[in-house]
């Protein structure tokens, strides 16, 4: 059995709806959207939490809390098992990693993770260690340097 192959079982597909087929269709004129205004043009359409120029509720209702997400790092993580696929590189640092195509030249700080196991010495230069992928890289016989 093929993907192009399959059917769908008897009953679960629809005909596309017609509209504006003449009057007599139950479709027609209007098409379905209502009387005129903005809903009844092409591309018309009010958003979400539009209550018609009433004040909306998530303006009514009082701020309260702090919250960190506008002032968060956000770090790019690399893992050990990545690392330990570049070959023929000994001095791990972000102008590689970008290089290499591990990391988009735009990311953040980065941070090493411990998924993964290391099996050479390479000195390794980030932002971020985390503490298990600091203990491999240096059981490994290499360094770890933070920024």
């Amino acid at each position: 059995m093929r993907l192009h192959s399959l059917k769908n079982t008897k009953g679960a597909t629809h005909r596309r709806k017609r509209v504006g087929c003449g009057e007599g269709s139950g479709r027609g004129k209007t098409c379905g959207r209502g009387g005129k205004g903005q809903t009844a043009r092409s591309g018309g359409s009010i958003r979400p939490g539009f209550e018609g120029g009433q004040m909306p509720l998530y303006r009514r209702l009082p701020q309260r809390g702090f919250n960190n997400k506008n002032f968060r790092k956000v770090y790019a993580h690399v893992n050990l098992s990545v690392i330990d696929r570049l070959e023929g590189v000994d001095e791990i640092n972000r102008e590689v990693l970008v290089a290499k195509g591990v990391i988009n030249a735009k990311a953040g700080p980065i941070k090493i993770l411990a998924n993964g196991e290391i099996s050479r010495a390479v000195k390794v230069t980030a932002e971020k260690f985390s503490a298990a992928a600091k203990q491999k890289i240096e059981a490994a016989g290499g360094e770890a340097i933070s920024v």
